[in-house]
């Protein structure tokens, strides 16, 4: 069996060494900064999200509401022009009566 030799690390290697893991541990703290970051940001967006999509819930409630009542409107205000229509035939009908009786009275008369 031979013997061995163990070899001791060299300093500037473990200097070498000791300074990448050092740069390493920083970048991976930094990046651990920036998904807490970006985690945080995305749960605001969620949240925004959900207060727009209850925003946008409460707007299309109140444009049902409205067209229903738009509807109830256009209704009745047909309703009031057909019973006005009407209300100006049977007036004209009863001014077109009176007339001819006046008529009828000025041709007696004279």
């Amino acid at each position: 069996m031979a013997p061995t030799i163990a070899v001791a690390p060299k300093p500037q290697r473990f200097l070498e060494a000791a300074a990448a893991e050092e740069v390493l541990r920083k970048r991976n703290e930094e990046l651990e900064r920036e998904l807490k970051r970006s985690m945080e940001r995305e749960e605001k967006m969620k949240q925004e999200l959900q207060r727009t999509w209850e925003r946008l819930r409460v707007a299309e409630e109140a444009e049902e509401r409205l067209c229903s009542q738009l509807g109830e409107l256009e209704a009745e205000a047909v309703d009031q022009a057909r019973a006005y229509r009407s209300r100006i035939f049977s007036l004209m009908d009863q001014l077109s009566a009176a007339q001819k009786l006046l008529s009828s009275s000025d041709s007696l008369s004279q």
